[in-house]
């Protein structure tokens, strides 16, 4: 490894760091300032930091894999996330930013539930919390296993101390600083990420010559690579477009919604990340091409290269980005690019811990074990958190089971399912009651896992279709029977939401 590789990322690291420090004495002596940055970030952090904790290791090291092997036939999951991500800004992030603030304000997604439907039972907390912990540590783990690949293939580490190191500093800024300094740090990522994803396609293109070579090479590989309707059915399509329903449940992107300092902010926040996010996944999709082009036209220059067999293919297409970036850049430019995808991983590590954490300490510590429990008990809590869940999900990721994307589309699709037929409907239908949320999010989640796990004539329902399509239909079917057959929402539920109305109608858009 060249030592101008070495310094960057050391740097890199550092800074991470300090922006915890920073974070833990500026906005850490509450608990709604750990778990919720005291509702004032502005538009700029709430974006960047909701599109790079959105955008995890898959974006520079899944994404690109998967342009590399089977070109524009993924494009539809490209299309399926813009187009969710700015229905997410548009239908959700207004309202939820309103009705959490007035729903006795509410910091986590389980508090709101309680709130939201008046649920003395407290299942709607229970089950919502267990549902959290249970996908974001698998979520967090697939975050693990991309950093210990990192450290494994692009420095020569054994993956399991990758796997530590990439756990170590992340806990560190997250435990220390709390939602401040993650808000912070996934900004900064944010930029990192949206640099290194311009940097590399664009100098891919360039040294092989344009788009012209550069397409003809990809031509060669198969005729798939440039035809997105080439081999593709129905049902795969609608499977890669169904990306885009997981984003209106996803507790560590609609938690930015919540801490947003005005509803007023979310239009520059709209634009500065739907720009954002076009850009980035723009980015990957053509370092994957380009990478296919350069490995067809370079491949035998590259026999001996730790990434590749000794027949000039690439070892592993996830890689493909940290090829790119170390062949074609001096350096410390390459420091800087490995840099960024150390950023994508740890962006959302760290927004996945705090949930998980906040999940732990707000809706079990402190509603189940300790009701009288102080802001700096809780923090305390929250803090012992972050450590416990890093913990299991390293032990989950050590040894990895499944590419990287497939890891983060199983908890993508738990979430989405469970949570976003959930979240969309109580913010807009005055009927929906707590039982009619706890069918939902239960069918929601269970549909899910029966799709992954249950083995229908050899092989899982999830090879057919993907998860999220069944399990976002079966969630919202269940949360309508079960709400009209139960009681109506009681009189203060339903001025509660009368209010948040009226509030949304004096904040138009």
């Amino acid at each position: 490894m060249e030592t101008g590789t070495i310094v960057s990322l050391v740097l890199y690291l550092i800074a991470m760091l300090g922006i915890g420090v920073y974070g833990y004495f500026k906005s850490t002596s509450d608990l709604s300032d750990y778990m919720l940055g005291g509702r004032r970030l502005g538009p700029g952090v709430t974006a960047l930091s909701a599109g790079a904790s959105d955008m995890s290791g898959w974006m520079l090291m899944g994404l690109p894999g998967a342009f590399y092997v089977a070109g524009f036939s993924e494009v539809w999951l490209a299309i399926g996330l813009v187009i969710g991500a700015y229905i997410n800004y548009r239908v959700v992030a207004p309202r939820l930013r309103m009705y959490t603030y007035m729903a006795k304000d509410s910091i986590t997604i389980p508090d709101y539930f309680e709130n939201r439907f008046a649920d003395t039972s407290r299942l709607l907390r229970l089950v919502s919390a267990v549902v959290i912990i249970i996908f974001f540590t698998l979520y967090t783990s697939s975050g693990l296993v991309a950093g210990g690949t990192l450290f494994e293939n692009a420095f020569g580490m054994n993956y399991h101390w990758g796997l530590v190191l990439t756990a170590g500093v992340v806990v560190a800024y997250t435990l220390i600083g709390g939602f401040l300094a993650v808000s912070m740090t996934d900004f900064v990522q944010g930029c990192i990420m949206f640099i290194a994803l311009v940097m590399v396609p664009v100098a891919a293109f360039m040294i092989l010559g344009g788009t012209g070579p550069v397409t003809t090479e990809v031509a060669k590989l198969s005729p798939a690579m440039l035809n997105p309707f080439y081999g593709a059915t129905f049902f795969g399509i609608i499977s890669l477009l169904a990306w885009g329903l997981g984003y209106f449940g996803q507790p560590h992107i609609i938690v930015r919604f919540m801490a947003i300092r005005s509803v007023r902010d979310f239009k520059v926040a709209r634009r500065i990340g739907m720009t954002w996010m076009i850009v980035a996944i723009i980015g990957a999709m053509l370092t994957g091409l380009a990478g296919a082009a350069y490995v067809q036209m370079e491949g035998a220059s590259l026999v001996g290269n730790p990434y590749m067999n000794a027949d000039g293919s690439i070892a592993n297409a996830e890689t493909i980005f940290i090829i790119l970036s170390q062949i074609l850049f001096h350096p410390l430019v390459g420091g800087f690019l490995l840099a960024a995808i150390l950023a994508a991983i740890m962006s959302t590590i760290s927004s996945q811990l705090l949930v998980t954490s906040s999940a732990l300490t707000q809706d079990f510590y402190k509603s189940f074990l300790h009701k009288d429990a102080t802001d700096k008990v809780q923090v305390a809590v929250g803090r012992i958190s972050v450590f416990a869940v890093a913990i299991v999900a390293i032990g989950l990721s050590w040894v990895p089971r499944d590419t990287i994307l497939g890891l983060v589309g199983n908890a993508w699709a738990g979430f989405g399912a469970a949570f976003g037929p959930l979240i969309i409907l109580s913010l807009y239908w005055k009927k929906m009651n707590r039982w009619g949320a706890l069918a939902g999010m239960i069918v929601g989640a269970l549909t899910v896992l029966f799709w992954i796990y249950v083995p229908i004539g050899g092989e899982t329902l999830s090879t057919h279709i993907y998860e999220m399509v069944p399990g976002v239909l079966f969630a919202t079917i269940a949360i309508v029977v079960v709400s009209r057959l139960t009681e109506d929402p009681n009189d203060a539920i339903q001025t509660l939401f009368n209010d948040m109305e009226g509030e949304m109608a004096k904040n138009p858009d």
